[in-house]
């Protein structure tokens, strides 16, 4: 019989609340999501794009022009499961809240996390052509003031100047922070977004932030393929990831948890394999990324191989 600290309930609660606090991505993009709908993997949702709505000047002969406030939708294929298991022997079974912590939330969650970030950076750069960092001269990949240059072309295409972000890698960071921009940035006192991992708030207007899922090039890259990292710049709105519920189990020896918070729905479910005295523990999101807006979106990077 498992531990009973090993409930699904204070387990999920536990990798969830962790699970967050790894994500960079999720918590930049939009999120289209409903506590209440359950869903199984190949359902589309419908996602609310946010309306634009544009000011007229008032015409006292004509009167108002009366617009359609009314959001548009996208549909979003919930297609993909990310999972974690793990078992449990009996001989281990007899964790405490603090070891339960180490040995299963804060793994699990690191490993959901990753996963979860590198699907939406992914769906992000195959669905962005607009780049900077190559031209012009000063404006590089490799230099904060890349984000003049994507700040431009997300002003040509009227992308509203809040709620803009940006993200690189590991190489870029430790280039942008040996800047003697953000070397001034550092001693002005406004230190607090260093402190708590991202790069900068409010650079060129865009709050910046790294990932280590920003992968590395390869060290020989083909023909068209790129020669540095690949960062992202971008606005919440461009994107969108949706997690439903998944749906409870159909066996009736099965213990289950379901529990979401801003935007992630983390389905736990334990299991017995009384064959090998053993408890299976499973995490799992069922999610979906779609594009909202590709124009919101600009790449960062050098150029590509020739």
């Amino acid at each position: 019989m498992a531990n009973t600290f090993l409930t699904p309930d204070v387990i999920a609660r536990q990798v969830l609340a962790n699970l967050y606090e790894n994500l960079v991505m999720l918590p930049l993009v939009h999120t289209g999501y409903s506590g209440e709908f359950q869903a199984k993997v190949g359902d589309t949702v419908n996602v609310r794009k946010p309306a634009v709505l544009n000011a007229a000047l008032f015409d006292r002969t004509a009167g108002i022009q009366v617009q359609n406030a009314t959001e548009t939708s996208v549909p979003v294929k919930l297609d993909k499961i990310a999972d974690i298991s793990l078992e449990i022997t009996d001989e281990s079974a007899l964790l405490e809240l603090e070891s339960m912590d180490a040995q299963i939330a804060v793994p699990a969650a690191e490993g959901l996390a990753q996963f979860v970030d590198r699907a939406i950076i992914a769906h992000m750069k195959a669905n962005t052509t607009a780049f900077a960092g190559v031209t012009p001269a000063g404006h590089e990949w490799d230099k904060p003031e890349v984000l003049i240059e994507a700040g431009r072309q997300l002003d040509i295409q009227k992308v509203p100047s809040m709620r803009r972000h940006a993200v690189v890698g590991p190489t870029a960071k430790a280039k942008w922070l040996n800047s003697d921009l953000l070397k001034r940035y550092d001693q002005s006192g406004s230190t607090e977004a260093l402190r708590r991992g991202s790069i900068g708030d409010n650079l060129f207007n865009f709050d910046a932030y790294m990932t280590q899922n920003i992968v590395q090039p390869s060290g020989s890259p083909a023909s068209g393929q790129p020669t540095t990292e690949v960062g992202l710049a971008f606005h919440e709105t461009a994107f969108t990831f949706t997690s439903v519920p998944l749906p409870r189990p159909l066996s009736a020896g099965t213990s289950y948890a379901i529990e979401t918070y801003k935007g992630i729905s983390l389905r736990t479910t334990i299991d017995r394999d009384h064959v090998h005295k053993q408890d299976i523990i499973s995490f799992d999101i069922l999610y979906g990324v779609a594009t909202l807006d590709a124009n919101r979106s600009v790449l960062l990077r050098g150029p590509l191989q020739a």
